[in-house]
């Protein structure tokens, strides 16, 4: 993960471009890289605040911050009145942890090890409650294409909707708990990729500080993003869709891809499907209340073509995760998949 450091670099590229008015497309760019090593500082911080913690707390720490960079990058653009930027980061998150990272942590693997075999029980339960979720984000946006009227009943059946996932994802939290192992998957494996070792001090120190940049380099970045629209002829919904959920995960993604190289496959996808379960149970509703306290309500309608992609997506990533064991050809099929479905996202426009 060290690697990935370099990239801030890029972090006084776009503050002091920012002060300086430097074009808003090397704003954007710029800010962008730098959100990914910011990003896994924050990753890892969490988890080694959890070790502090003990497991069951530090299981809800990672169970709720898992995807706080992303958060974050939405909340701004929440602020910032993009809010088709923002559900569009809902379906990309989703779509990219089960086509694109469980691809690739299926195909590498594949390649080292051949097939791959995991207890497909939590894997199907995890898929199940996934296809689930994906139903619930559906049901406000059918509702909104059957009824001519546009307001006021979608409204609330969005913040209904949203009710509902929460108390489901905290219904998960203790259904997880009480079994033999008290520490969530998602906890549980992204622990096994960091190592403890930091003092508390230290670790709480790069939370807030790491915390601190993503907002700083969120606002740069979500500043940028209508001017970078028009110059690189890409539209807010292809950047929502491929561009935030990339930038704001890439430090979990390859702890995925890495334990799957190790010939731990049930940690990845615990990493994998446990990401995407936090975005569509409880990322998404939070998004749901907070816009209403930030003054740009925000409801569960997406496009006829973000729904099909979602149960297309999430049915395959069933379909493979089924049978307990996973070869290289899988994931080549899951990296087909999001390959054709980003092709159409970039020629998408809403």
């Amino acid at each position: 993960m060290k690697y990935l450091s370099i990239l801030l670099i890029f972090a006084p590229v776009a503050i002091i471009g920012r002060f300086l008015g430097w074009p808003p497309t090397l704003l954007f760019i710029s800010s962008a890289l730098a959100v990914i090593p910011a990003a896994g500082i924050l990753g890892q911080a969490t988890e080694e605040l959890a070790v502090h913690t003990g497991p069951r707390l530090g299981g809800l720490m990672n169970a709720t911050l898992g995807n706080a960079a992303e958060l974050i990058i939405t909340i701004f653009a929440i602020r910032a009145g993009l809010l088709e930027l923002v559900k569009a980061s809902i379906t990309g998150s989703i779509l990219g942890n089960v086509l694109l990272v469980m691809g690739l942590s299926v195909l590498v693997g594949g390649i080292k090890h051949g097939e791959q075999r995991f207890d497909h029980t939590q894997a199907g339960v995890n898929a199940t409650q996934l296809l689930l979720a994906v139903m619930a984000l559906a049901i406000p946006s059918l509702f909104f294409f059957a009824h001519i009227e546009t307001e006021g009943p979608v409204e609330w059946l969005s913040l209904g909707a949203a009710v509902t996932m929460l108390v489901i994802y905290v219904l998960g939290l203790i259904f997880a708990f009480r079994q033999a192992n008290p520490e969530p998957a998602l906890a549980h494996a992204t622990q096994e990729a960091h190592h403890g070792g930091w003092p508390l001090r230290r670790t709480i120190v790069l939370l807030l500080a790491s915390t601190a940049l993503i907002a700083w380099l969120s606002e740069i970045l979500v500043g940028a993003v209508e001017h970078t629209v028009a110059v690189l002829g890409v539209s807010e919904f292809f950047i929502g869709i491929i561009v935030v959920p990339l930038v704001g995960n890439v430090a979990e993604h390859v702890v995925a891809v890495q334990t799957a190289w190790k010939n731990k496959m049930e940690l990845s996808m615990a990493v994998s499907l446990g990401s995407s379960l936090q975005i569509a149970l409880f990322v998404a509703p939070v998004l749901v209340f907070l816009s209403l306290l930030i003054g740009h309500p925000l409801t569960l309608v997406f496009n006829q073509f973000e729904i099909v992609a979602l149960f297309a997506g999430c049915l395959i990533g069933a379909l493979v995760f089924e049978d307990g064991r996973t070869n290289w050809l899988e994931g080549a099929q899951l990296l087909g998949v999001y390959v054709i479905l980003g092709l159409a996202f970039f020629f998408l426009r809403v």
